[in-house]
């Protein structure tokens, strides 16, 4: 079993869940008191949100990239951004490491196309969903992405933040949300991407008429068969190299 790192604390409470779905999945895959060997590197969120704010991506990608050294420095044979948004500064993350990053969009649109989706929505922060870096790599995928219109994107960024992110949860949230995914469903989306990791924590199948693509636990699947070795662990493309070690 190969040892799986974890930068997280973007929030905290999505983190937890990585945590959750890590050894889950595990016991479900090996049975008995089986676990996943991880280590866990957990930033202080608000001082990446100030940097988010500010436009100080770079700044951030630094902090992000000393943090996932110390996980490889730990014995991470892998790496995950338990986070869709600062994926935007992935490659600067793997440049830093030597060990593969795990990428969320790579995985999430793999998931996408195994059940048979093309058009897709994609509810996020508003960085995730306006913004190339996430949108692009999807497309790229070839995936249709749907985002809300500028009131629907505001309020989902408006919820992450203000709610999801402070451990909030609010009905009338819930069913906000409902409403801006059966806008994205009548303007022909095939399923829905939950593609900020805290709004599992609100919304999920029962809440779309169509499929939903939880992304923390998408992550934390494909986490998981690369580290039994059922999948070849890969890098983004941008690093120094994407050999993991042997656990």
């Amino acid at each position: 079993m190969k040892t799986i790192g974890l930068l997280g604390g973007m929030s905290w409470e999505s983190t937890a869940e990585y945590y959750r779905l890590l050894n889950e999945l595990t016991r479900e895959r090996l049975g008995g008191l089986h676990s996943a060997r991880c280590v866990l590197y957990s930033v202080d969120f608000a001082e990446i949100e100030r940097l988010q704010a500010g436009g100080r991506w770079s700044e951030a990608g630094e902090v992000l990239a000393a943090a996932a050294g110390s996980l490889e420095a730990a014995g991470a044979d892998l790496v995950l951004i338990c986070t869709n948004t600062m994926h935007k500064v992935a490659d600067q993350v793997q440049a830093g490491i030597s060990v593969p990053l795990l990428h969320l969009a790579d995985a999430t649109a793999d998931a996408v196309k195994a059940a048979g989706a093309r058009r897709v929505g994609l509810l996020g922060t508003a960085f995730t969903m306006e913004q190339d870096f996430y949108r692009g790599r999807l497309a790229a995928a070839g995936l249709d992405v749907r985002v809300p219109d500028a009131a629907g994107r505001a309020l989902v960024h408006r919820v992450i933040y203000e709610e999801l992110c402070q451990g909030i949860v609010r009905e009338e949230s819930r069913a906000a949300y409902r409403h801006v995914i059966g806008q994205l469903v009548a303007d022909g989306a095939e399923g829905i991407i939950l593609g900020c990791t805290e709004i599992e924590l609100l919304v999920g199948a029962a809440d779309s008429p169509v499929p939903v693509f939880p992304t923390a636990r998408i992550h934390a699947e494909a986490a998981v068969e690369a580290a039994l070795g059922s999948t070849a662990l890969t890098g983004t493309g941008a690093g120094t190299g994407t050999a993991g070690r042997s656990a």
